[in-house]
């Protein structure tokens, strides 16, 4: 990948009184056997204007402040998903605090646009080499067939999903890799909303969800 000019245009946003900041959701169930999310969590703390919520020490007990979360995500230009992919999918506790924080009439649905025009990008790693995400081997398919759960979150919320950055093989990872990949991550996180492949996607607008969907109507 190109290395990215460090930009900040974070305070040219909040002199336009927009939100500006970034939120990193960081969920991984066990920190100490972590490689590579462990190493994207202190990176992340580090670069300023980057604001860090890690589930796991913050809710242990799975009871999640609702209120300020979704305080942190309406402050926030870009939400950063950082976990790593298990089940091909998110943790538990990531998976909780989509549901119980994106509820209906905040994150979508009517009234629901308090994320409307924010983004969403999923910073993840994966066990399995990028090979093993292939029809002729064990998982089958492709990595990207794993990812319509994560861009129809993002769509439904009016949100545009950003295209993700991975590390698969995260185990095996020599460290020139692992720090090369820490590297751009913390990078893409000083930089936004700076990056130029910003300037070819566009803008999702939000699913229209009739109130006879809501739930509490099924």
């Amino acid at each position: 990948m190109t290395a990215l000019r460090y930009v900040t245009g974070m305070d040219e946003l909040a002199k336009q009184g927009l939100s500006s900041g970034v939120l990193v959701l960081a969920a991984h169930p066990r920190w100490r056997e972590s490689r590579v999310n462990s190493r994207m969590l202190t990176a992340a703390r580090a670069v300023g204007g980057v604001r860090v919520r890690d589930l796991y020490a913050l809710y242990p007990d799975y009871d999640i402040d609702v209120g300020a979360e979704q305080a942190a995500a309406a402050a926030a230009a870009l939400i950063v998903l950082l976990h790593p992919i298990q089940w091909y999918s998110m943790p538990a506790l990531q998976k909780l605090w989509l549901d119980e924080v994106l509820t209906y009439g905040w994150a979508y649905g009517h009234g629901g646009t308090a994320l409307q025009g924010k983004d969403l990008w999923l910073a993840a790693t994966t066990g399995g080499p990028e090979s093993s995400y292939h029809p002729q081997s064990y998982n089958r398919y492709f990595f990207d067939a794993f990812l319509p759960p994560y861009e129809q979150t993002a769509a439904l919320c009016g949100m545009r999903f950003l295209p993700p950055l991975l590390l698969h093989g995260a185990h095996r990872a020599g460290e020139d890799t692992v720090a090369q990949h820490v590297g751009v991550f913390a990078e893409r996180l000083h930089s936004y909303p700076r990056w130029p492949e910003l300037e070819t996607l566009e803008q999702c607008p939000a699913c229209d969800v009739p109130d006879t969907d809501r739930p509490g109507h099924g």
